[in-house]
Formats: C-alpha cells, sequence, structure tokens
C-alpha cells in the first residue's frame, strides 16, 4: 500500500506542474468508471448546460454519412471549429478533413470511444453511426451489431459522462399498423425492417436512460432527407435525391417506387435547423423525448413534375423494386409535428418549389455535381 500511495503522490505532482501541458507526453491512467446500470435508480446525472459552458465539446459519430458533414459545419460556424469534432471509420476527403477536427471512431470499440470522450472533454454528442433501411436488409447482422450494439455502447458512455445525447429516429420507426396520414408522436410502433426497430429501440431505450439516469436524451424522427452534399447512400427515400442528378447528367431518371407513393420529406437545411434547435431547447420547454419532424409531403410523380418545371426534357420511368416499396408502404405518408412546433417552436422554411429550385441551384455547375460525386 505504501508503494502505491508513493505512485500516485509522484503522478499527482508531475500532471500539476504541467501547466499547459505542451511538449510533455503522459501515459493516460485510465480509471474503471462506474457502469450507469450499477447507480442506484435515484442518481443523479445532469448534462452541463449551454449557458454554464458558453460552447459545448461536440462528438459527431457517423459524420461522414448524408448529414455529419453538413452539421459539423452549422455547429462551427455556432461553436467554433475547434469545438466540433467529426468522426467516422472511413477515410475522409481532403475538403472535409481540412475544415476541421476529424478522428477515427468506431462505435463497436467501447474503450476508444470512451477515451475519445474523456480526452476531448465532449459535453454534446450527436450519434449518427447506422446501416439505413435497404442496406440493412441486405446485412441484417451487421444491422444489429451497427445499429444496436453501438447504440449501447454510445448510451452507456453519455450518461457515464453527463453529456446531452441526440440520437436521429425516422419514419421507418413505423410500421403498417401505425396511423399513416397523418402519423402522431404516440402511437403502435411495429416496423418490419431491422433499420426500424433499432430506431424504436433507441427512442425507447434513450427514453429509458433519461428516466433511469437522468440522461439528457433528444430525438427527431426524421423524414426522407434531400440533400446536394451527398450521392444517395441506400435508403428508401433516396431516390428524391438521385431523381436531381440524373435529371442535371442524362435527362433520364428511373424511379424505383411507385409514382403515387406518398413520403414526409425534408430539405437538409431545416433538417440540420431542427436538430441545432432541439438540443439547444430548455430542458423544461420538453413535453418528450422523441419528436416527429415535417416540412412536406410528395410523391415521385409531384417531385418529377415540379423537376420538369426547371428541365422539361426530363424522362421519367418507374422500374419498382418490391423491397423498397414495401419498406415504402409501411411508413407514414405526413407526420404530424406539432408537439415540435408548440414545444420548441420547430418551423421548416422550404416547402416544395423552394426545394427543387434550391437543389438546382446548387448542383448547377460541373464542379458543383463533380463535388458531389
Amino acid at each position: 500500500m505504501a508503494i502505491i500511495k508513493n505512485v500516485s503522490r509522484a503522478v499527482s505532482q508531475v500532471l500539476q506542474s504541467s501547466g499547459c501541458g505542451c511538449g510533455i507526453s503522459i501515459v493516460p491512467v485510465r480509471c474503471i468508471g462506474v457502469s450507469p446500470r450499477q447507480v442506484a435508480s435515484d442518481a443523479g446525472f445532469h448534462s452541463v448546460t449551454f449557458a454554464e459552458t458558453h460552447h459545448p465539446r461536440v462528438l459527431i459519430t457517423g459524420g461522414l454519412g448524408q448529414l455529419g458533414v453538413g452539421l459539423a459545419k452549422l455547429l462551427r460556424k455556432r461553436f467554433g471549429k475547434n469545438n466540433v469534432i467529426l468522426s467516422d471509420i472511413r477515410k475522409p476527403a481532403d475538403n472535409v478533413f481540412y475544415s476541421g477536427p476529424f478522428i477515427y471512431a468506431d462505435i463497436l470499440d467501447y474503450k476508444n470511444l470512451r477515451e475519445i470522450v474523456v480526452n476531448n472533454r465532449i459535453t454534446w454528442m450527436f450519434h449518427y453511426s447506422a446501416l439505413l433501411s435497404a442496406v440493412g436488409e441486405a446485412n441484417v447482422p451487421l444491422a444489429r451489431a451497427v445499429n444496436i450494439t453501438g447504440l449501447h455502447n454510445v448510451l452507456d458512455i453519455a450518461a457515464e459522462h453527463n453529456l446531452r445525447l441526440f440520437v436521429p429516429s425516422t419514419i421507418g420507426a413505423f410500421g403498417p399498423t401505425s396511423p399513416r396520414n397523418p402519423t402522431p408522436d404516440l402511437c403502435i410502433q411495429r416496423p418490419r425492417t431491422i433499420y426500424g426497430v433499432s430506431k424504436v429501440h433507441a427512442e425507447l431505450m434513450g427514453e429509458y436512460y433519461h428516466y433511469r439516469y437522468g440522461l439528457d436524451f433528444r430525438c427527431l424522427r426524421y423524414p426522407g432527407i434531400i440533400s446536394a452534399d451527398s450521392q444517395p447512400g441506400g435508403g428508401t427515400t433516396d431516390y428524391a435525391v438521385q431523381i436531381f442528378h440524373d435529371a442535371i447528367k442524362t435527362g433520364k431518371f428511373q424511379c424505383n417506387l411507385k409514382p403515387d407513393t406518398r413520403l414526409p420529406m425534408m430539405y437538409i437545411d431545416d433538417c440540420l435547423k431542427a436538430t441545432l434547435e432541439v438540443m439547444e431547447a430548455p430542458a423544461e420547454a420538453l413535453s418528450m423525448r422523441t419528436y416527429n419532424i415535417s416540412a412536406m409531403s410528395f410523391t415521385p410523380e409531384e417531385l418529377a413534375q415540379e423537376v420538369q418545371k426547371h428541365i422539361p426534357e426530363l424522362e421519367v420511368t418507374y422500374n419498382v423494386d418490391k423491397v423498397r416499396q414495401a419498406i415504402a408502404d409501411s411508413w407514414p405518408m405526413n407526420f404530424d409535428d406539432r408537439n415540435a412546433r408548440r414545444d420548441w417552436g420547430w418551423k421548416h422554411d422550404y416547402d416544395l418549389p423552394e426545394l427543387v429550385t434550391t437543389m438546382f441551384s446548387f448542383l448547377g455547375s460541373d464542379s458543383r455535381i463533380a463535388q458531389a460525386n
């Protein structure tokens, strides 16, 4: 015991003497923390508020997907470049790598993820790592590991280190027995995809951790998200992104859903705005932990007609993918997002005409198209 005390005293003196930490390399000593599952039910976890820290320290997992890069750009503008860390298991493009802090983070590696949170003093985490609907159906074991096991790692780390945690959900969290037009925040949820099942699991686990451990968990059910910054990533609603690229490049578009398939949609700027707004909302303003958000609802035929106002020569055909169509037929046609509009003032900016005009404005030059590709 005397030896241990002497070692501890020596380490303490070294730590206290390194005022700025410059040029000093100290091997980190990791203390085993208390798992939230071992904490008494009345233990209090409270995220540090925005006012207390001035700026949160943010980690975005799965950051090279459709939403992560745009979210990092928005948050860096708001909180400062070095306060927002983008992470993924893939190599980023040069423009992403040099735009701000980037780090390798595998959500299935609990030890590494926990070390990242501790070493970077993370206070907010946006957990975007997931396999989407159609891709998940093609590889259920991988989707189960990433979407569920990875979530458990994130929840435990967030609770242990008092983070404010955002996990996106989806229209895919509903199923064929859910009300479809409109779909309220609270109703029957029996999805038939591993993606949808994992998102219902995330909603319920996040709510459980909030009431059991005081975790500041926040969640939005996203509709189909349309963005010019990235190529389609295997989602059922990705036809609404592909049509713009095909219209400009070839003048021909083949849709894999039926022309009358109505689904809720949103332009990415509205999505990112809603995400930041719900994270900044006072905890007392939130009457629930998971909210629907919506902006518009349209069919492939309606979208094609709006696109043809800009490119009249666009040829549209339909070659229905049975898997994607079955998924779409089990999803909401319209989202009821009145609770979000009431509780924290959600209001969208883009309807269908503004969406189409903005997409063509963004993709209207060869350089923009090349960047998107």
